[in-house]
């Protein structure tokens, strides 16, 4: 039996398919752990299993382009994965033409204030000018928000990191937050957790409900949308441009 596992490590280890593999064990063992320990938020299965691969990696002397290769197949997933959040929201349509409106201006206004927030704190706190445009789209999906830090002056490999630093922050803390000022409409907390925290406060949206869900993949989506075409007006503006 031992010897059939290092015949299977050596095998995986020579291939692409050793990131997919230790990718998706990774993910099915976080989930194990969230359901463990009463799926509480703070260990989310995205932030678990980043975790154990970030150990994995040095361990086992595999560099990222190498694990990448195989993990490739996900984030190729992404895509379709982003486009499938329409099926949820179209069994929701019925409400969605009911807060269409509201909906909207709290995008946007989640857009201003979240922007231009983190650049004026960024700045109080002594942060660099390049440092605090990285910032400006922190609450966008990743590659858009590295596209606009790159058209904005912004370091697009930090504004990834914040990203996801944002994303996981949102999802570990706003369903609490949520409990915390009486919000009980899952349209309007998914609106907040889809502007505030793209992919990861989605999949922790879906978690609670179907119908969360649905409105924060809406909200991430016309976030993306709405940040690439605002957001370097208001800089613009603000003169930071």
């Amino acid at each position: 039996m031992k010897g059939e596992i290092v015949q299977l490590w050596v095998y995986l280890s020579a291939t692409p398919l050793f990131g997919l593999t230790a990718t998706l064990v990774a993910y099915l063992a976080a989930v194990k752990i969230h359901e463990k320990f009463g799926s509480k938020p703070i260990l989310n299965p995205v932030v678990i299993a980043v975790i154990m691969l970030v150990i994995m990696l040095p361990v086992t002397g595999m560099d990222y382009a190498t694990y990448f290769d195989g993990a490739q197949f996900i984030h190729f997933l992404l895509g379709p994965a982003t486009v499938a959040l329409a099926v949820p929201l179209y069994r929701q349509m019925r409400k969605l033409r009911t807060v269409f409106f509201p909906l909207m201006s709290a995008i946007v206004a989640g857009i201003i204030s979240g922007g231009i927030s983190a650049v004026y704190i960024a700045e109080f706190l002594g942060a660099s000018i390049e440092t605090a445009l990285s910032l400006a789209p922190k609450s966008v999906t990743a590659p858009v928000a590295m596209g606009i830090a790159e058209a904005i002056g912004g370091l697009p490999s930090l504004t990834a990191i914040l990203v996801v630093t944002t994303g996981v922050i949102g999802a570990i803390i706003g369903t609490r937050l949520f409990d915390l000022i009486g919000c009980n409409d899952d349209s309007v907390k998914g609106v907040a957790m889809g502007v505030t925290s793209h992919g990861i406060g989605t999949a922790r949206a879906f978690q609670v409900s179907s119908e969360m869900g649905a409105f924060s993949g809406l909200a991430m989506a016309l976030s993306a949308l709405f940040t690439s075409m605002l957001l370097p007006w208001l800089l613009t503006l603000m003169g930071y441009l």
